[in-house]
């Protein structure tokens, strides 16, 4: 039998292979299809699963909001999924999912949990232009690229944001500081993709006076850094005259963050390009990893403050 540690290794060294472990549930029935269907989350953002617990009403609270529980002398918010994505338990909200995300500890109440599955990024596409809602980031092939078995693997980002908005102003250009030069017609790459988080991040650059070019998964990310140099390298220059920094998220569709920082450094046209990794998964295992795959920094979302002294940090080590 493995034992917890092992477990974790393993899991851990998932993201040197571009892999990833998917919890799946189910929310029950979607009215427009009257199907029950799978929902993923990536494993990494679950911190417990339990059954459902007493949960305390608090007044006053928002739309889907199902009040607080007491866990274990921490108190936390207890989150609908069901009510937020429209879907009808035919049993119940029977199971709590306890997830840390972006600063943040929360419960998501759903109707059953099914297993975890471990797939390769790969198997994972963008769910923006297909349809899907905009709570829902990527689709899932469970059994390979012929697959009819999907699992919709939720934006967290976005369902936060809706469900308990924040009262502060998202970017205060006073807090972020002066503009900062880049050499003359160099961008920010950037990939993320949650809408919500590119929508954030996107401010935060405006507010730096950053040019900047968004992507919406790694490896498009990675398809405009082979663009980048091809063009430079017609016009007798170098992917450094195109390209200042790259911002990246880690979980992403086809490519991931870590796979995506990893095929930048151990490639000789793009090693000298600063990576920062700006991430909901926090905690010190994949702070590890992320030094190990050879960015030059990690900032945890999204506080616009920090986003912008970790750029600025790793744009001053560019000569």
């Amino acid at each position: 039998m493995q034992t917890i540690q092992q477990e974790i290794d393993e899991r851990t060294n998932l993201t040197s292979s571009n892999k990833l472990e998917l919890l799946l549930f189910r929310l029950g029935d979607d009215p427009g299809l009257d199907r029950n269907e799978l929902f993923g989350i990536n494993v990494f953002k679950i911190r417990e699963i339990i059954p459902m617990p007493t949960i305390t009403a608090v007044a006053g609270s928002p739309p889907h909001m199902m009040g607080v529980v007491d866990l274990r002398g921490q108190i936390l918010p207890v989150i609908d999924l069901p009510a937020v994505a429209g879907c009808t338990p035919k049993t119940g909200l029977n199971i709590l999912l306890i997830t840390e995300y972006a600063r943040s500890t929360q419960a998501f109440a759903v109707e059953s949990v099914e297993d975890i599955v471990r797939l390769d990024w790969r198997q994972v596409l963008s769910a923006e232009g297909n349809g899907a809602s905009g709570m829902v980031t990527s689709i899932a092939r469970l059994d390979g690229e012929n697959s009819d078995r999907l699992a919709q693997v939720l934006d967290v980002e976005t369902i936060l944001r809706q469900v308990m908005p924040s009262t502060e102003l998202e970017i205060d250009p006073e807090n972020i500081g002066p503009h900062v030069d880049l050499k003359p017609g160099t961008v920010i790459l950037a990939a993320d993709d949650s809408l919500i988080a590119r929508t954030m991040i996107e401010q935060g650059l405006e507010a730096m006076g950053l040019p900047y070019i968004m992507c919406k998964t790694g490896k498009e990310a990675w398809d405009q850094l082979q663009a980048f140099s091809a063009k430079a390298q017609e016009e007798g220059k170098t992917v450094h005259d195109r390209v200042a920094l790259v911002l990246t998220d880690l979980e992403m569709p086809e490519m991931d963050g870590f796979t995506l920082t990893r095929n930048i450094k151990q490639d000789p046209r793009f090693s000298a390009i600063p990576v920062v990794i700006h991430s909901s998964l926090t905690g010190s295992t994949n702070e590890a990893h992320v030094r190990k795959v050879g960015a030059d920094a990690y900032v945890a979302k999204f506080v616009a403050e920090d986003l912008a002294n970790a750029l600025r940090q790793a744009l001053s080590t560019v000569h």
